[in-house]
């Protein structure tokens, strides 16, 4: 059923209910009113006729029968339809005219100034009960006066209030579904607008083809924003999955790419294993260790290509304010216990907080430092003496400035850019190549930067990553950095 019928069906039956129960309420109000009108008018009445009934008490005072017929007269003609009765102080009917009870004992004896209701049988009366004083010469007498009115005018007046009442209710149920209708199509229109929009959009388009055009209509621009904000989230989730399934191709095929070389060692030596049960003790401690060696380059590659694909597909919830300072910290004492053979000496300053990813910076520092350790030992220097790697930390002008020194040979200039890029190693490198990637991929997911310098103080290499500081006053990043797609072979990432 449509909005705008529900709309004209609820305003038919819901009109004429409001127009019973207002005139349920407004009854007993008119009713009121009705009496109080009639209890005025028989004030009236009782005030017009008073001067005569003082005149008739005091012709029968006198014994003057034709003057009492003439007050009779008067006071008849005086009450009009009302009823009237007079009574001189002994009971003395003097006067009983117009419509009143057949009983007198039924009429209020106390004067009370106001008005009451007199029943008898079907029949009822509004009557006011007035005292009379009357006199002649010596003395004084009274008597009481009664002015009665049908209460049934009230009652007859009610019912045609209430037929009109209901008559309004009746005639107001089609009328008021009519009009309810006809405004509920116009109030509707743009609604339906909206949802031939909607219903014409298509998927493909994503959001950008709903252009939220406002209507003056809140409700509608409210539902309309609501549709292209869900849209936009669909091309956002939609996009995150395409760019989650590059990632797991770029992951499978870089995987099946470099791992083919040290699995075919792999299945060699196992074959040479297998094929020479007899193979002397330091040809087999030769064989083994390279099958070591095999292994642990291959977990090296895996562990690498998972910490790309994380970073590529990590979320911006997954960031939040970080100590940077502690973590460096930290990740200089895991250093050091990884490379016992390696001299760390870090410094660092009591605070300095990022808008970072935990896990992410743990990554980039992990492979800032155990680069340093691999290649920070000189050619010239005796094995015996150990690496020695000086990491710094400095807070500079809304940024945070990491720097890893060590005293190896260094970098050409020429090969400086080259060492970011996905794979690239030296021939003598025991890595995957894939370490100064993720410094790259994680320095540039948090908005800044990674280089590779020579070291100023003396030979060696230096690695410096800028990361901005996490301003107090400043809200933090809303977005990450796109495209991300470092588990791909694109130089212009770094």
């Amino acid at each position: 059923m449509k909005l705008s019928t529900r709309i004209a069906i609820g305003a038919a039956v819901l009109v004429p209910l409001l127009v019973v129960a207002a005139g349920v309420l407004l009854l007993p109000l008119v009713g009121t009113d009705l009496h109080r009108r009639q209890d005025a008018q028989l004030g009236t009445r009782a005030a017009a006729v008073l001067p005569n009934a003082r005149a008739l008490l005091a012709a029968d005072d006198r014994g003057r029968p034709k003057a009492e017929q003439n007050q009779q007269r008067k006071l008849t003609d005086a009450a009009l339809d009302a009823g009237v009765r007079v009574t001189a102080a002994d009971g003395t009917v003097l006067l009983s005219a117009g419509p009143q009870p057949d009983d007198p004992g039924l009429l209020p004896r106390t004067p009370g100034g106001k008005a009451v209701t007199v029943r008898q049988g079907d029949s009822s009366w509004r009557v006011l009960t007035v005292k009379v004083t009357g006199g002649s010469v010596g003395g004084s007498t009274g008597g009481t006066l009664w002015v009665l009115a049908p209460a049934e005018e009230p009652a007859d007046e009610l019912r045609a209030v209430r037929r009109r009442v209901l008559l309004v209710a009746l005639v107001a149920a089609p009328l008021s579904g009519l009009v309810a209708f006809a405004l509920a199509e116009r109030a509707t229109l743009s609604l339906r607008r909206l949802g031939r929009r909607a219903a014409a959009l298509d998927p493909r388009s994503g959001h950008a083809a709903f252009a939220h055009a406002r209507t003056g209509t809140a409700e509608v621009d409210e539902l309309s924003g609501a549709i292209a904000l869900l849209l936009s989230r669909y091309d956002e989730q939609a996009a995150r999955t395409a760019q989650a399934l590059d990632t797991a191709r770029s992951f499978s095929s870089a995987a099946s790419h470099e791992l083919r070389t040290p699995l075919m060692s792999l299945r060699t030596n196992l074959d040479v294993l297998a094929a020479h049960p007899d193979l002397p003790e330091d040809e087999r401690a030769e064989v083994v260790g390279e099958l070591q060696q095999d292994h642990a380059r291959m977990l090296d590659l895996l562990s690498a290509l998972s910490a790309l694909a994380r970073g590529d597909l990590v979320e911006v919830s997954a960031f939040g304010p970080v100590d940077l300072a502690e973590l460096v910290d930290t990740a200089v004492a895991e250093a050091a216990r990884r490379h016992p053979d390696t001299v760390y000496r870090a410094e660092l300053p009591p605070e300095a907080r990022v808008f970072g990813w935990d896990a992410g910076l743990r990554i980039l520092l992990a492979n800032l430092l155990g680069n340093a350790a691999v290649h920070g030992r000189p050619a010239d220097r005796p094995t015996d003496r150990p690496a020695e790697v000086d990491v710094r930390l400095r807070v500079e002008d809304g940024t945070a400035r990491l720097t890893v020194d060590d005293t190896g040979p260094g970098v050409p200039p020429a090969e400086r850019a080259a060492v970011f890029h996905r794979f690239h190693r030296r021939p003598d490198s025991p890595g995957s190549g894939l370490g100064l990637t993720l410094v790259a991929q994680q320095a540039a997911l948090h908005r800044g930067s990674a280089l590779l310098t020579d070291r100023p103080d003396s030979p060696g290499c230096r690695l410096e990553v800028h990361l901005p500081l996490l301003l107090p006053d400043a809200p933090p990043a809303a977005r990450l950095p796109s495209p991300r797609d470092w588990l791909s072979d694109r130089p212009d990432r770094v």
